[in-house]
């Protein structure tokens, strides 16, 4: 049959709704696309189907040969099980996106979330502290959380031992938010499946992590600050000098959020870091009143004497273009070795601002490409100097 072909004059149907998505979603689980360069490709391309067209020319102008996007299958996948697991995905432009989260500068473009979401329309605070917590420190967790819950206020918090399970239990009736480090449906703790269950079912689980995800180490930090991005508040009840609570906590600072916190005995060591912490101007907490108290508070007056609680959301770095950021990650890993080496003269070498440098090098760390050493050295991590071993050898 002749006359029935489609003039290639018609301009191509726009995608729908859910079409849209499912490209954002392939866009985002790229490799070596993350929240920044995600929002620079749409940017810079228009839409999702454009930025993946884009990126294997884009890679290629940054020395990545072969380079492929995510396959549609993964992503189909990804949709199946969030589907078996009865949770919804949520975009950044949709109504039930958390309001708070829109403060970040780098706000996930997409949660999975189980349970429900109306909770994140609520006024919420963040308790967390040491998963090793001791007597009096669950027995404060208990506490906060129900006395929190009873004034009104969610309380957010990680889904870990200790604290975290202390807070999450004793919210259940009144409101709770566990942030997943994992997928939404992969339980960890395990011992914690049961309340997670629980919380699925009148609580509210969100992750901005594939499902099915297993959690590693370096999801734990950025985990963190969609603790601390959700809440008014983040309320440190027992922390280590050394802990991934102080790190929610300075992700609160650097979000322009409240931090408060519970003092120690000074020979405990799980109190350091709460202890530090009120050193430095965090509202010391003896009961929720205290942080009630805190929060209602002008931000001016609780900023006069601290550098802790009411600061304001710093200024968001300057936009650069992907294939600049391509050639800073370059330049940094050629400069680092492995031998430690100190940030400041890292970005003297470079002749770079520490505000240009400061994101790129949190991108190469959670990247797992660098390692950050004590005193706040970097030193390039070992698989990422053994392949520039081979290169140098095959050269």
């Amino acid at each position: 049959m002749t006359g029935h072909k489609i003039s290639s004059s018609h301009p191509p149907k726009p995608p729908t709704a859910e079409e849209y998505r499912f490209q954002s979603l392939r866009l985002l689980r790229s490799r070596r696309v993350g929240i920044a360069t995600y929002d620079r490709l749409i940017a810079e391309h228009g839409n999702p189907a454009a930025a993946l067209a884009a990126l294997p020319e884009i890679a290629a102008a940054a020395g990545e040969t072969n380079y492929e996007v995510c396959p549609e299958g993964v992503i189909a996948a990804e949709m199946r099980r969030g589907a078996q697991a009865g949770a919804a995905l949520v975009a950044r432009d949709d109504a039930a996106y958390p309001t708070a989260m829109h403060d970040l500068h780098d706000a996930p473009p997409f949660l999975w979330a189980r349970g429900d979401l109306d909770i994140l329309k609520r006024p919420m605070i963040a308790l967390v502290g040491a998963r090793n917590a001791s007597s009096l420190g669950t027995r404060m967790t208990r506490k906060l959380a129900a006395d929190l819950g009873e004034a009104g206020y969610v309380v957010v918090s990680g889904l870990a031992r200790g604290v975290d399970t202390a807070a999450h239990h004793h919210a259940i009736d009144t409101g709770t938010v566990a942030v997943m480090a994992g997928g939404v449906d992969v339980i960890y703790p395990l011992e914690n499946s049961a309340l997670a269950d629980t919380i699925a079912a009148r609580g509210l689980m969100i992750s901005e992590q594939p499902m099915g995800l297993q959690p590693q180490a370096r999801h734990f930090p950025t985990r963190n600050r969609l603790i601390s991005g959700l809440a008014q508040a983040v309320v440190v009840v027992e922390a280590a000098a050394k802990s991934g609570s102080l790190i929610t906590a300075r992700n609160a600072l650097d979000q322009g959020r409240d931090v408060l916190a519970v003092p120690g005995h000074p020979f405990d060591a799980r109190a350091g870091g709460c202890n530090m912490l009120i050193r430095d101007g965090a509202v010391l907490v003896r009961s929720a009143e205290d942080v009630i108290e805190a929060i209602a508070s002008p931000p001016a007056r609780a900023s006069q004497n601290a550098k802790i609680v009411g600061t304001s959301q710093p200024p968001s770095p300057p936009a650069r273009s992907l294939r600049d950021t391509a050639v800073l990650h370059r330049q940094i890993l050629d400069r680092l070795g492995p031998s430690p080496m100190a940030e400041d003269q890292l970005i003297r070498d470079l002749k770079a601002q520490a505000a240009d440098v400061t994101p790129v090098l949190i991108e190469l760390e959670l990247d797992g490409q660098i390692e950050r050493q004590a005193g706040g050295l970097l030193s390039l991590a070992p698989q990422v100097e053994q392949g520039t071993k081979r290169r140098q050898t095959n050269a």
